[in-house]
């Protein structure tokens, strides 16, 4: 009797046994498939984080107006001392306008040698860009460009803009002469020496160079028609 009552007390483990293997097995065959499904992922996380870092020379983040899905983006190389790059930033803006989220525009600092004042203009964009003021200096150095192109004290001209944008003056003056913007500066030339660059304005639309035949603002515009066709568009 005490043998059978042993048995009892010990029949209820064995009954439960089945389930406990089962639910053992699942954990492992769970914890199998997360593993496979990270190792299955990660080279697609990883191509998409070397794509947003910038292989190819240029500051990050870049200059941009509009969104990462835009279907059309023109990567633009420009001087702001350079007269057809400010014609073509205002056929570029109108573009913009047109075609809204369509169209994304990439600025890269491409200043000239022969421009005297072309490399202090690039780093008072960088400085207004540190105070969130990027694009409204930048228009407005193209705007302003008959005023400074021939100025003496530049400086006291640019600082008057930051002035006019609202900025912290002082600050504007230290982060103009600042390593930083040299540094996003030296970046983008950079870019432009990769891609061969030679002179501005340069565009590239969806990393296709165009030809210069096609800066006119009727012709870019035809092309970025085509490029939305998603044909050739030169």
């Amino acid at each position: 009797m005490p043998r059978r009552a042993t048995a009892e007390r010990r029949a209820p483990g064995k009954r439960y046994l089945p389930f406990a293997i089962i639910a053992t097995v699942a954990l492992v065959v769970a914890g199998t498939g997360v593993m496979l499904l990270r190792s299955k992922q990660a080279p697609a996380v990883a191509g998409t984080a070397a794509h947003d870092s910038g292989a190819q020379p240029g500051a990050q983040p870049p200059h941009v107006r509009g969104q990462a899905d835009a279907p059309v983006t023109i990567e633009e190389f420009g001087d702001f001392e350079c007269p057809p790059c400010a014609g073509i930033s205002r056929s570029i803006a109108k573009l913009k306008v047109d075609y809204g989220a369509r169209l994304r525009v990439i600025f890269r600092h491409s200043p000239l040698a022969k421009h005297q004042h072309a490399i202090e203009a690039a780093y008072a964009a960088e400085a207004a860009g540190f105070q969130g003021r990027f694009w409204e200096m930048h228009d407005l150095l193209y705007q302003e460009q008959t005023s400074w192109h021939h100025a003496t004290d530049v400086q006291s001209l640019f600082t008057g803009y930051a002035r006019r944008l609202g900025l912290d003056a002082e600050r504007f003056q230290r982060d103009s002469a600042s390593e930083q913007a040299k540094a996003r500066v030296t970046a983008d030339r950079a870019r432009a020496a990769s891609l061969r660059v030679t002179e501005t304005p340069t565009l590239f639309i969806n990393d296709r160079q165009l030809p210069s035949t096609h800066l006119q603002p009727d012709r870019l515009r035809a092309a970025i028609e085509t490029t939305l066709k998603g044909k050739p568009a030169f």
